[in-house]
């Protein structure tokens, strides 16, 4: 079974859409992973020709957009955490529309990373997981009426207070009891804070049902192979459970620049999984 990879558009965001995907496609990944901000300051709010526009790259290109994530960067002044209702409420509908949106331009998965946009404040923490949970289900409510899944992405302390490992991650999942919210697994995150290795957080929670995506990216914030992590366990692990999702490239640290982190990546992805049994 073919792993398919997905490229994290944001990394070769100087250039026009079209030509992200006619690159990446050159590379040899079979999708983008949207990053919605790069295509306007509201890009929720995309009109129908914009929309369009985004398919028709794809077409051309010979492949498809897998799934989006970065989604609540813009427009400005989101927050899943926020004591005003009415920032609350306003971040839903952008949650809500993103939700339309990846689902009309045929991807299948969001991740809602967005660290800055879910911050818990002090004395407002206990009452911030609540409002975020009341965002998270209003968003599996959708993401259940869109055919899409929508996952609660773990990131690390230096980036957020809220939401630090797969294992919270995974409670908020049950706790909304959603077939169509779920976690995922960012390698570079998983690096930083967690116990376990990558492998063995798939071990974990791929057999589950809790995983339904994963992010490739060094623990040092650059590419895959980039850095001193080994991603052959971890490709390993997933080919072990037949993982059938997308597997998209997020570095952070695009060296020396992005099309060439974005070579470099899918190189080392493709050898390692030329060398799996």
């Amino acid at each position: 079974m073919s792993l398919t990879i997905a490229l994290c558009n944001e990394v070769l965001r100087e250039r026009p859409f079209p030509a992200q995907c006619d690159l990446a496609a050159a590379l040899g990944y079979d999708g983008i992973e949207l990053a919605p901000f790069t295509l306007g300051a509201e890009p929720h709010r995309l009109s129908a020709k914009e929309r369009r526009v985004v398919r028709q790259a794809t077409v051309d290109a010979g492949f498809a957009i897998t799934s989006l994530h970065w989604l609540l960067v813009a427009p400005s002044g989101l927050s899943i955490t926020s004591a005003d209702a009415a920032v609350r409420e306003r971040t839903v509908d952008v949650m809500r529309r993103l939700i339309d949106l990846c689902a009309e331009l045929g991807g299948e998965v969001l991740v809602h990373g967005s660290p800055a946009q879910r911050k818990l404040w002090p004395g407002q923490q206990d009452d911030g997981r609540k409002w975020a949970l009341d965002c998270f289900a209003a968003a599996a409510g959708r993401a259940v009426q869109a055919g899409v899944t929508y996952c609660v992405e773990a990131l690390a302390p230096d980036e957020t207070n809220y939401v630090n490992t797969v294992a919270e991650a995974a409670a908020i999942v049950d706790s909304i009891g959603s077939p169509a919210l779920r976690t995922m697994l960012d390698c570079c995150a998983a690096g930083q804070y967690e116990v376990e290795s990558p492998a063995e957080l798939i071990d974990r929670w791929l057999p589950s049902g809790h995983i339904a995506h994963v992010q490739v990216n060094d623990s040092n914030r650059r590419g895959p192979g980039q850095g001193d992590d080994d991603f052959a366990p971890i490709l390993a692990a997933l080919r072990r459970h037949g993982y059938d999702g997308v597997i998209a490239v997020e570095p952070f640290d695009y060296h020396p620049d992005g099309a060439t982190a974005a070579a470099r990546a899918i190189g080392y992805l493709r050898g390692i999984e030329a060398a799996l049994p």
